[in-house]
């Protein structure tokens, strides 16, 4: 029976340590420590997002459609994978350039004030 590899400890909640790997062709084991990628520690739902996040080339429209979920959902789960991953959210977000879309939603969930939306979208037309 093949079960799919767990990266916590089901006991603490720590990351696991692959120790033996084994090739059911040839009957190889290899032991050692063999750590997993920081895409095994994510959850099913956020490797789900990223499979249907890279097959739309990155284009959050048709995440949305696939998902069937908000703009600002996709948004919201793909910083939750972000910093996931361990990137600090804040630095790459204040790197970006948001779109004209992007500053609608903030604005619209009132993250920023109508000053920094007319900013931001003279910034955009600058560009």
């Amino acid at each position: 029976m093949k079960n799919k590899i767990i990266s916590q400890c089901p006991i603490c909640n720590e990351k696991l340590i692959a120790s033996e790997l084994y090739c059911p062709h040839c009957q190889t084991k290899l032991q050692g420590e063999f750590h997993l990628s920081k895409f095994d520690y994510l959850n099913k739902d956020q490797q789900d997002f990223i499979l249907i996040f890279l097959k739309n080339a990155g284009n959050i429209k048709g995440v949305e459609k696939d998902l069937n979920i908000s703009y600002p959902t996709v948004k919201k789960t793909l910083n939750e994978i972000i910093t996931a991953l361990g990137f600090d959210e804040i630095t790459i977000l204040e790197n970006q350039s948001m779109t004209r879309e992007e500053i609608l939603c903030k604005l619209k969930m009132k993250e920023i004030t109508i000053e920094e939306a007319e900013k931001k979208l003279k910034e955009i037309e600058e560009k």
